[in-house]
């Protein structure tokens, strides 16, 4: 009985692939190849955040594959995809993902006016996690030193020129602040100054304390800062003192609290900046309550 496999095999037959696709098959290696791909080990290129945006510089350089080795080293760029390589052998298209931006280039091309600033020319301004770094870097690979970094009120930064002609305006790229945390439940946020009157009272403080008053929104009131806490002076016949406004998660539930515990809730009244109410406690001190927009 003969070998299966011996009886289903067949002699090795030449294969001539499909023409276009080994076209393109060539082309890709022949791309690769320029480029100086490593070609022992294969990985995917890193996820960023970078999209085109209503303005993009795009660069003409002396060197296309220089620059795209230099800015990604200098800058942290990372390459999106491959060059476009035209018949001569030049970059006619290349991008870069910078942060959340992207930056195009392409080989000069003097017959169509697409070429390097030799002297002067425009600034393209870059934010890196750290200016110095990247200043050092750029000037180990040829660059040539603009401004040194230093300390300025929009920043720290320099500025130099890449061996490529273009300008480069480096920055660190800016903190953002977080957000003010929302009041917690029962955490005073706002407070009511009531005096008899006004004028006696923003001489005094404004003199002592060095509050400054600004006009409010409803007749004998004003805001002021001073304190540190967000508060408002207000002057009428009405109970002297501080008024303070807790902060609550559930306002109809805690207006029900208020009456069990012997205390008086006010009509709600909603405002921009949220839902609050008038309250008095068992001992006859006024109080607001405030539950912020969309609880």
């Amino acid at each position: 009985m003969p070998e299966p496999f011996d009886a289903l095999r067949r002699p090795s037959a030449r294969v001539e692939p499909d023409p276009d696709f080994a076209a393109e098959l060539r082309d890709n290696l022949r791309r690769t190849i320029l480029n100086g791909a490593e070609m022992t080990t294969t990985s995917e290129a890193p996820a960023t955040t970078a999209e085109l945006r209503s303005l993009t510089p795009y660069l003409a350089v002396s060197d296309a594959r220089a620059a795209l080795d230099f800015y990604v080293e200098v800058f942290g760029a990372v390459r999106r995809g491959d060059p476009i390589l035209m018949d001569d052998g030049r970059v006619g298209h290349a991008e870069l993902a910078i942060g959340d931006a992207v930056l195009m280039l392409a080989e000069e091309y003097p017959e169509i006016g697409h070429v390097a600033p030799r002297e002067g020319g425009a600034s393209v301004r870059v934010e890196v996690p750290d200016p110095d770094v990247s200043v050092a870097r750029a000037l180990e690979r040829g660059a040539t030193l603009i401004r040194a970094v230093s300390d300025s009120p929009y920043g720290r930064g320099g500025s130099f020129r890449d061996p490529f002609g273009q300008r480069w305006l480096v920055s660190q790229a800016a903190v953002s602040a977080p957000a003010p945390a929302s009041p917690k439940p029962g955490e005073a946020m706002y407070f009511t100054f009531q005096v008899p009157e006004a004028e006696p009272a923003k001489s005094f403080y404004g003199a002592v304390l060095g509050w400054q008053f600004t006009p409010g929104s409803v007749p004998d009131a004003w805001g002021f800062s001073g304190p540190g806490l967000e508060g408002g002076l207000w002057a009428g016949d009405r109970q002297v003192g501080w008024k303070l406004m807790y902060a609550v998660d559930d306002l109809a539930a805690a207006l029900t609290r208020v009456r069990e515990q012997g205390g008086r809730a006010g009509e709600v009244e909603n405002h921009p900046y949220g839902t609050t109410a008038d309250c008095v406690d068992n001992q006859g001190i006024e109080f607001w309550l405030w539950e912020k927009p969309g609880s």
